[in-house]
């Protein structure tokens, strides 16, 4: 086939990037054309998303690409989920970071409106302070007025993909996250939307994966130079995007998006709505064509990047490749934290919290960076295997392998330990998840790809996969205890 061209504005919590996907009828190649960075702004003392200034960033990218003169067949945008733009006319709010320390007062007030298992089973969604139903509970109790001035609301990648296109719906994979969707009705509770007091008519259509929104609008044609571009809203959520480019074979495996968070599950035909899955505090969140992906959000190199920070603070700077050579030439500390522990959330420093911890729990307090890499990384194994069970308790399958995708794929430390956690095969990688999954979805959209299963075959013929068996040693045992 003629060489097709598309475009992914993946955005992440530290970094959004706008990645050219070409692909040739056999295999798919990436490469960044844009990089920006992302994070918090501060807003009369909250934590806000600058959606302004991200928008430009994408649409330096287009620019750039449109000045190599390629045609372009579509561009789609991913985003992290549970945070959301309301729209009054044209005009946007400021959306809210989800860590911003509001959502905790709103957790609280919430379920004596509503009862936990009563959420739980009109979303199938866990239970987290940042999920977007306490986000909505808190603006209409502190901000009344701005809930009423709004005509819709949108979480951020469908945000970004409506200003490209001037079409304001919601893809089904962000929707989800919601903790307001109903996975078995395929749409809005209306029951929790009523309960809870919100405006209805700010709820917009949801709409399938690999949905074709419309042409890019003229003005953001002339503004960047892209011409004759569609807008696709392929998955909207960036780990439903990665885990439809997980290079699975069979229905055996598990995947790790690997990044700032964690989220370890599996694909499922429906959702998995028990007292058993609500008690695990597991998530239904809906993936490709459907299927949904029933998971647990784990935080991932969240803590670690917070204790970079922390040493920054104190006048060492470390790159993660130093740091990661650091905790190899470390024994194990024999350490293990609660990656779930609330304390990890949003400290204001992360390595007090992790002594404090361990203070607590009569633990050793790692002595040095390379000890307390190698005690998360440990910890964070633990965890794999923890909620690996789970899932397979949940199933009432085996799981055979791990595939582990996303930026942390690249830690092959991390790899190593969370195979001999596990105690089974780890395939890592690809690295760009998100993008490709991004892409491809495009690409299934537009029929240049027949189905999930050709993409993913793609995937495997595409990009390098490492390969990590269970190799018990003294040095990765703790990685199999409990947390204390």
């Amino acid at each position: 086939m003629k060489l097709r061209h598309y475009l992914a504005c993946d955005l992440g919590a530290e970094s959004g990037r706008v990645i050219l996907g070409s692909y040739d009828g056999e295999k798919l190649t990436l490469r960044e054309v844009h990089r920006f960075p992302n994070g918090p702004i501060s807003v009369e003392g909250t934590f806000r998303w600058d959606i302004e200034r991200l928008f430009t960033e994408i649409k330096h990218g287009l620019a750039f690409v449109a000045r190599e003169g390629l045609a372009v067949s579509s561009v789609s945008c991913d985003s992290w989920g549970v945070d959301y733009v309301l729209l009054a006319g044209a005009t946007p709010s400021v959306p809210y970071h989800y860590r911003d320390h509001r959502t905790h007062h709103a957790y609280d007030r919430a379920f004596p409106l509503v009862s936990s298992q009563q959420i739980f089973e009109e979303t199938g969604i866990q239970f987290m302070p940042i999920n977007t139903l306490y986000q909505l509970h808190d603006d209409l109790i502190n901000r009344p007025e701005t809930l009423a001035k709004a005509e819709t609301m949108l979480t951020i990648a469908d945000y970004f993909n409506y200003r490209l296109s001037g079409v304001a719906k919601m893809e089904v994979s962000l929707a989800s996250t919601t903790q307001l969707y109903n996975p078995r009705e395929r749409s809005w509770s209306s029951e929790l939307i009523s309960k809870f007091g919100f405006p209805s008519h700010i709820f917009p259509e949801v709409v399938p994966s690999g949905t074709i929104l419309g042409e890019l609008l003229p003005a953001v044609s002339q503004e960047t130079g892209l011409r004759e571009c569609r807008i696709v809203a392929g998955l909207s959520h960036d780990t439903g995007a990665a885990v439809a480019a997980v290079p699975s074979e069979g229905l055996s495996w598990a995947y790790l998006s690997s990044g700032t968070w964690s989220l370890l599950g599996v694909e499922t035909a429906s959702p998995v709505i028990t007292p058993r899955s609500l008690s695990y505090n597991f998530t239904n969140e809906i993936g490709f064509g459907g299927s949904i992906r029933l998971l647990k959000n784990i935080p991932g190199m969240w803590i670690l990047q917070g204790c970079r920070r922390s040493w920054a603070r104190r006048g060492k700077e470390y790159s993660y490749e130093t740091l990661a050579a650091m905790a190899e030439k470390s024994t194990t500390t024999a350490t293990i934290i609660d990656p779930m522990d609330e304390r990890f959330a949003n400290p204001d420093d992360m390595l007090v919290e992790l002594e404090g911890f361990c203070s607590e729990t009569n633990q050793r307090i790692p002595a040095s960076p390379g000890e307390t890499v190698r005690c998360v990384l440990e910890s964070l194994a633990g965890s794999y295997q923890q909620k690996l069970d789970q899932v397979e308790e949940l199933i009432e399958r085996r799981v055979e392998t791990l595939h582990i995708v996303g930026g942390g794929s690249r830690n092959r430390m991390l790899n190593q330990l969370a195979a001999d956690a596990v105690g089974r095969t780890v395939k890592a990688g690809p690295v760009e998840c998100s993008a490709i999954g991004n892409i491809i979805i495009q690409a299934i959209a537009l029929g240049d790809i027949p189905s999930l299963t050709a993409a993913r075959n793609v995937v495997r013929n595409s990009f390098n996969v490492e390969t990590y068996t269970p190799a018990m040693t003294q040095k990765t045992t703790a990685a199999r205890g409990s947390h204390p």
